[in-house]
């Protein structure tokens, strides 16, 4: 399985949803339908996008503490979108090591990335809610 597609088709069908405000089963519908993923790719994409949602106010509130000079509203919908993966995964998924989580957001900022900082920009409030996380935890 290609985790990195995988986490592709979750993004998409996360931004689907902030954008057009649509159901989550609608935009993994829409967001696999271009992919020839099996039963277990899909309930991967399933896991991340219906946990990332259920758990989207705790997962805000942790962006929102880590931007700098920023409001969550103000990003565009592909760093906001971006951020809130990583963060569900870093903070709900012990089995996907955080560095992955970071990495795997930033190779995806580099593809729907509005601008060229974005890539900065989302390693940067990653790397500070990350190091605020692990603190005292060594």
């Amino acid at each position: 399985m290609s985790r990195r597609l995988a986490r592709e088709a979750a993004f998409t069908a996360l931004f689907q949803m902030d954008i057009g405000k649509c159901r989550v089963k609608q935009a993994l519908r829409r967001s696999w339908e271009d992919f020839n993923f099996n039963e277990e790719e899909k309930q991967f994409i399933e896991d991340l996008v219906a946990n990332t949602v259920k758990n989207l106010d705790i997962v805000d509130e942790i962006i929102k503490k880590h931007l700098i000079k920023w409001e969550l509203e103000r990003l565009s919908a592909v760093d906001r979108n971006l951020l809130r993966l990583a963060l569900y995964e870093i903070m709900y998924r012990p089995d996907i090591p955080p560095a992955v989580s970071i990495n795997e957001a930033l190779e995806l900022a580099k593809k729907y990335g509005s601008s060229g900082e974005a890539v900065g920009f989302i390693n940067g409030v990653l790397d500070r809610a990350v190091g605020e996380a692990f603190e005292g935890k060594s």
